[in-house]
C-alpha cells in the first residue's frame, strides 16, 4: 500500500519515537533495514596500535582550489583525508564509552577546530571530512551502511546553533545538465545550451543540528539536537526527530535498486530493525548507479578559536545484498569520486 505521512513536529517529543516521515514507497523495490546482506568494508578500532598520519596542512579544494599532498591516511589504510575539505584535527583511537558495543574496546574520536582553509580563519562554519576507504558496490547491490555515534553531553557541544556532524554515504549517478552548445550549435547561437548527461556524484545522509536552550529557533526549551536528513527530491535537508537523549545513538541507511535511500536511527546500539524506519527518499532525483562509501563531516565556526563538539563513533559498516558475484570495480581515486 502507497503511504504518505506528514511529518508533525510534536510527534517528536518522546526521543525513542520512531515517526514515519516518508513520501509514496516505490512498489518495486521495498525498503530494507541497513545491515542486511554480506559486510564488505568496515573498520572495528580494535587494533591498539591504530593511529593517523595527518601530512599538515591539509586540503581545502572546496574553499580555494587548493589539494595539498599528500593526504593523510590511518595506518591500517581504511581511513583518508578528504581532498575537497581535509580531514579533522583530532583524530584518534580511543576507549570505548560506556553503553557501547558489547566487546568493544576501541572507538574513532574526531575534532576540528580549523575546518576551512589552513590558517585563514574564514568566520563561518565550515567542515572536514574523514573518509572510510572502501571498494565501490553497484546500486543493484542493495549497498548499506550502519554506525554508533556517541553524542556528549550538552554542555560538550560546540555552543553554537547549526550543524555539527555529518553521517553520510558517497554515490555516483547520472545527472541531466545544461551546458554551452557544442562549436556547430554556436555558429547560430553564442548563447547556445544543450542537455548533456554525466555522471555526478552526490552524498546522502544525516545531520545533527545542534539547538541550544538560548536559540530563539529552540520550541522546547532545553539543549537538544535536530535530525536532518538529505536530501529529498529537490536536494532540501528533510527535518526528522528531535534527540533529546545524549549517550550512543545507532543510524542506518540503505539503497534500493531503485536509488532510493532509506534511513533508520534509534537510541542505543542495538541492530536496527524495521519499526526504526524514518523515511525514504531519492536524494537529488538523481539515479544513483555507484555506492563508494561512507564518510564523516566534522563541522566548526573556523573562527580560529571555536572547537567542534567532540565525536565518537564506533564500527562503521557497509554491506550488501550480492546476486551472485559482486561485480569487482576498478581502484579509483577519491578525487574522481568527487570527495
Amino acid at each position: 500500500m502507497l503511504r504518505s505521512l506528514l511529518l508533525r513536529h510534536a510527534a517528536f517529543a518522546s526521543v525513542a519515537q520512531v515517526v514515519l516521515i516518508a513520501g509514496p514507497i516505490s512498489m518495486g523495490h521495498a525498503q530494507f533495514v541497513p545491515g542486511t546482506g554480506k559486510l564488505v568494508n568496515t573498520d572495528d578500532l580494535e587494533q591498539e596500535n591504530w593511529s593517523y598520519n595527518f601530512n599538515f596542512p591539509k586540503s581545502s579544494k572546496e574553499e580555494d582550489e587548493q589539494i595539498r599532498y599528500p593526504l593523510g591516511q590511518s595506518n591500517n589504510n581504511m581511513w583518508l583525508e578528504s581532498p575537497k575539505r581535509g580531514a579533522p584535527d583530532v583524530v584518534r583511537r580511543v576507549e570505548t564509552p560506556p553503553g557501547g558495543l558489547a566487546g568493544s574496546k576501541g572507538a574513532l574520536y574526531l575534532r576540528t577546530r580549523d575546518s576551512g582553509i589552513p590558517g585563514r580563519p574564514g568566520f563561518k562554519q565550515a567542515q572536514d571530512d574523514f573518509i572510510l576507504a572502501a571498494r565501490p558496490v553497484s546500486v543493484a547491490q542493495s549497498p548499506s551502511f550502519v554506525v554508533r555515534v556517541f553524542l556528549p553531553e550538552w554542555n560538550e557541544w560546540e555552543q553554537r546553533a547549526g550543524v555539527s556532524f555529518g553521517i553520510r554515504a558517497g554515490l555516483t549517478g547520472p545527472m541531466e545538465k545544461e551546458k554551452p552548445a557544442k562549436s556547430v550549435k554556436r555558429l547560430f547561437n553564442r548563447n547556445a545550451k544543450e542537455k548533456v548527461v554525466e555522471m555526478e556524484p552526490y552524498y546522502p545522509g544525516f545531520f545533527l543540528e545542534f539547538v541550544p536552550k538560548s536559540s530563539p529557533h529552540n520550541k522546547v526549551g532545553t539543549d537538544h539536537a535536530m535530525l536532518l536528513i538529505r536530501a529529498n527530491e529537490m536536494g532540501h535537508e528533510v527535518p526528522g526527530p528531535r534527540l533529546m537523549q545524549t549517550g550512543w545513538w545507532t543510524f542506518g541507511m540503505s539503497v534500493t535498486p531503485d536509488a532510493r535511500c532509506h534511513y533508520y536511527a534509534c537510541q542505543g546500539v542495538r541492530d536496527l530493525t524495521e519499526r526504526d524506519y524514518l523515511t525514504s527518499t531519492l536524494p537529488y532525483n538523481i539515479r544513483g548507479t555507484t555506492f563508494n562509501t561512507i564518510f564523516f563531516n566534522v563541522c566548526s565556526a573556523d573562527d580560529g578559536n571555536s572547537w567542534s563538539t567532540p565525536w565518537i563513533i564506533d564500527d562503521p559498516k557497509v554491506f550488501c545484498i550480492p546476486s551472485g558475484q559482486i561485480p569487482q570495480f576498478a581502484n579509483q581515486s577519491i578525487e574522481r569520486l568527487g570527495f
